[in-house]
């Protein structure tokens, strides 16, 4: 791994947050989401809501692991005409006026491929990106992008489920960098509610085979949630809950209107809140 990824904003903002003695609050909405100038001003507000993290979603037209929620916001922002570039140069403008907040990019190789693996490491890293999320390549295909990503400065960060067991997480782990994400229920995104108790024990084997933090995502949608898996977790993803924030405030005809920024950055601030109330919670 470069000494950029190792010792990049990501690496960073973990230690600040543990400083802090708290989880980080990992916000997820897909770029392009309902149209270009709305996301960027989602983006642009994340960071002063409460966002540590920012995972921007690379919409893609088969995006077979994620639920409704998302599927849908992908559909919107391809139909409004996002494209892998324009999602790097959202980051580049977002690096302009932020160059503390991590970026992660998050979704399929398909796109990645299309654009040139290393094209696109070499203009993401560019852009301001810090790590990437590419559901869809197995340990086994490192070669395709992740190993170019780690030497050109970028972190890979991999997905743990509930069925990756002991066996098999060490070639989950060998190349993961930044954190490691753990999607606390089986299924697509979206789908449930985590169980806390099954979290910590998942947390805790992980924490055994790896120093990375571990960030917990999938079903965490309120702050009483994010409260909840913040106990044991260094960090708590969510998703699905702010893309629906997104549609829920959207016009009949698809179209952004004054409350959607405030409606994903309300949510961001509950959510904060939450992952400060946390550890707090566990000491008592």
């Amino acid at each position: 791994m470069s000494p950029e990824a190792a010792s990049g904003r990501i690496a960073r903002r973990f230690s600040a947050v543990r400083q802090e003695l708290r989880p980080a609050l990992v916000t997820f909405f897909t770029a392009g989401d309902p149209d270009l100038a709305t996301s960027e001003k989602i983006l642009a507000a994340l960071p002063e809501a409460g966002a540590d993290i920012i995972e921007l979603g690379m919409p893609f037209s088969d995006p077979m692991a994620d639920g409704p929620a998302i599927q849908a916001a992908g559909l919107r922002a391809l139909e409004a005409g996002q494209t892998l570039k324009k999602t790097l140069a959202m980051v580049r403008r977002f690096r302009e006026r932020d160059d503390d907040t991590p970026i992660v990019l998050m979704g399929y190789y398909n796109p990645i491929y299309q654009y040139g693996p290393e094209a696109f490491v070499r203009d993401a890293r560019e852009a301001g990106v810090d790590g990437l999320i590419v559901v869809d390549l197995p340990p086994e295909e490192d070669e395709e992008l992740c190993l170019p990503a780690l030497r050109g400065g970028l972190n890979f960060i991999r997905l743990a489920t509930p069925t990756t067991d002991d066996k098999r997480l060490p070639a989950v782990l060998q190349n993961t960098s930044g954190f490691v994400y753990y999607v606390s229920i089986t299924g697509i995104t979206g789908s449930a509610a985590p169980n806390t108790t099954l979290v910590a024990e998942a947390v805790e084997r992980i924490k055994a085979h790896t120093d990375l933090p571990v960030a917990v995502g999938f079903g965490v949608r309120t702050r009483e949630q994010a409260a909840a898996i913040g106990r044991t977790a260094d960090g708590v993803v969510v998703g699905s809950a702010l893309v629906s924030a997104i549609a829920a405030s959207l016009d009949d005809a698809g179209k952004a209107t004054d409350m959607t920024v405030a409606a994903v950055t309300s949510l961001v601030a509950e959510l904060a809140e939450g992952v400060r109330l946390s550890r707090q919670m566990a000491a008592e």
